[in-house]
């Protein structure tokens, strides 16, 4: 959808950074999305050579990116008021890690909105790899809505 596509747009990373490829489902309650691990991703090279697993902080940040960053961004478009850009900002995460990904594998965030008040979302997000067909981990993550002068400070 065009507005999936304009979500991503909109994520504040690019190559070799973004661990977002589609949005599948978005509403008020809860988003879906899809990450596929390319089997040259840079961190490969030093996790571990010879037998490459994707490091855990980074099926993290894959969960974050979907399921705190776009749904903050697709939050805060429907609230947008002024001209004032403002961006989710990752703050915790308490998650529990189930199985290992490997080079190639295809992983689906699913997060339920549990709470999105006073600049805070706090959601419980659940990975999935689709590959293998097990869930990888589950757990709760927040974030901040900053403004724009907050995040470009100098």
């Amino acid at each position: 959808m065009k507005e999936h596509q304009e979500i991503i747009d909109l994520l504040p990373y690019t190559h070799p950074f973004l661990f977002v490829d589609e949005i599948i489902s978005v509403n008020d309650q809860e988003i879906s999305g899809l990450y596929q691990i390319k089997p040259d991703e840079y961190f490969f090279k030093g996790h571990f050579p010879g037998n490459p697993v994707v490091p855990g902080v980074i099926v993290t940040e894959v969960m974050a990116q979907i399921g705190l960053v776009c749904f903050g961004i697709y939050l805060l478009k429907s609230e947008e008021t002024n001209t004032i850009k403002r961006y989710p900002v990752f703050t915790s995460s308490k998650v529990d890690f189930l199985d290992i990904v490997k080079p190639g594998d295809q992983l689906k965030v699913h997060t339920k909105k549990l709470y999105f008040r006073f600049n805070k979302l706090k959601c419980s997000v659940e990975c999935e790899n689709i590959t293998t067909g097990k869930v990888v981990c589950r757990g709760e993550m927040d974030g901040l809505i900053l403004n724009e002068d907050v995040i470009e400070r100098k």
